[in-house]
């Protein structure tokens, strides 16, 4: 990333996820962070103390900073359509956590605004943006192993076990895991497959009676070249596919932890609201929370890059090979047997997509995870919801094509 000036950015919404984007953010090269918005108090004062920037109570009054070039929307769901505009209205460009909205009708403003406004808008927080799928993809780019001919990943996790607030599992407002995990998923499959899905067909799973929200997903889709991919997620905890990826993955908890956190959920012994404010920023537990395992932090002590992150078990299939990660690449494997490609960079996505950000403002390049894409990735996810609902296929129509 060249650095011709210092690009000033601010963070709108200092939740869990706050704890892991300002520390990215500080540490940028080419980057200031100057200012942050909160209804929080206590959050606020934390946050001046620590980074000595500006702090504010409202996404309107942060928009309106004339120093702040560029916001970070970690707000609620519900409300990345409305503060998306109200940045872009105010000329500032864009980072959107996902998902990008909470349906294609807020996702077509929210690219109107920026167009109109003519800022750059990028959808972040994706695996897509990891080093190890980026290198799958030139790998298939590339034709060394033929066409692409089928995609399949698989992801286990704690998710539904973690402390969680009542937004976090209300279809309304966009929870449960389809809305809130499925993006890291389908982001990754339309890069790797080319972008354009054609259809859905999917079952969603919602199994425990202490979380009313989907848990669980399958769907298979069908891109319009007619390559198909089969997408897993379950968030319930109990089997972990960091066993099957060298114990590097997103694990929050344990198994012995599990065991008694399922117990106080059940029980209604835990205070949930306590636990997630302790680890939102400013709290008690502020940067304790992590979801990668022990194998993953002490490679990040040890400053090695590279694979080194996996969201879940991702396999390739082309005409003459198979493609999936490695512990600091991907495997190949071909006709004349298996090597390893290894791949550098940080694995962190929040960094990838800052250095996105800045070469897009700084030096005027293409946002490559833009409005349409992050459009396109939640019509998969909502298709997925639709398809469960009404057990049929679904046909996708705002799709777009993986950028070269």
């Amino acid at each position: 990333m060249a650095e011709a000036r210092t690009l000033k950015v601010a963070i709108a919404g200092l939740g869990v996820g706050s704890t892991q984007i300002i520390p990215a953010m500080a540490q940028m090269p080419g980057m200031q962070l100057v200012a942050a918005a909160d209804f929080r108090k206590d959050a606020l004062e934390a946050f001046r103390q620590k980074y000595g920037g500006r702090v504010y109570d409202s996404v309107d009054k942060l928009c309106a900073d004339p120093e702040v070039e560029a916001v970070w929307i970690s707000t609620p769901n519900q409300f990345h359509c409305e503060h998306v505009i109200t940045a872009a209205e105010h000329g500032k460009h864009v980072v959107v956590e996902k998902p990008m909205a909470l349906s294609i009708e807020e996702c077509e403003k929210m690219v109107a605004a920026a167009e109109k406004n003519k800022i750059k808008l990028l959808c972040g927080h994706t695996q897509s943006f990891n080093p190890a799928i980026r290198a799958m993809r030139q790998v298939i780019k590339s034709g060394e192993l033929g066409r692409l001919r089928a995609l399949n990943t698989w992801m286990y996790t704690d998710w539904m076990l973690r402390p969680r607030m009542p937004q976090e599992l209300d279809l309304k407002l966009g929870g449960g895991v389809v809305y809130r995990q499925g993006p890291h998923q389908i982001d990754t499959i339309r890069l790797l497959g080319g972008g354009m899905v054609r259809s859905v067909r999917a079952m969603t799973g919602q199994w425990m009676k202490e979380r009313p929200a989907p848990g669980y997903y399958s769907a298979f889709l069908e891109f319009q070249d007619g390559t198909p991919a089969i997408v897993v997620y379950n968030g319930y905890g109990y089997f972990d596919s960091s066993e099957l990826t060298w114990e590097m993955g997103e694990r929050h908890y344990n198994q012995e932890e599990r065991v008694r956190v399922r117990g106080e959920l059940r029980n209604k012994t835990m205070d949930e609201e306590k636990a997630k404010e302790a680890m939102r920023f400013g709290g008690k537990r502020e940067g304790e929370f992590t979801h990668g395992t022990a194998v993953q932090q002490e490679r990040a002590r040890r400053g090695i890059q590279g694979g080194g992150h996996f969201f879940g078990v991702t396999v390739v299939s082309c005409e003459r090979g198979d493609i999936r990660q490695s512990p600091d690449g991907i495997y190949l494997y071909g006709d004349e047997g298996q090597k390893e490609l290894p791949v550098t960079g940080r694995s962190a996505s929040r960094f990838s997509e800052l250095n996105e950000l800045c070469e897009a403002v700084i030096q005027d390049r293409p946002v490559y995870h833009d409005g349409r894409w992050g459009m396109a990735t939640l019509e998969v996810c909502l298709a997925i919801m639709q398809s469960a609902r009404e057990r049929r296929e679904i046909m996708l129509t705002h799709q777009s094509p993986t950028p070269d």
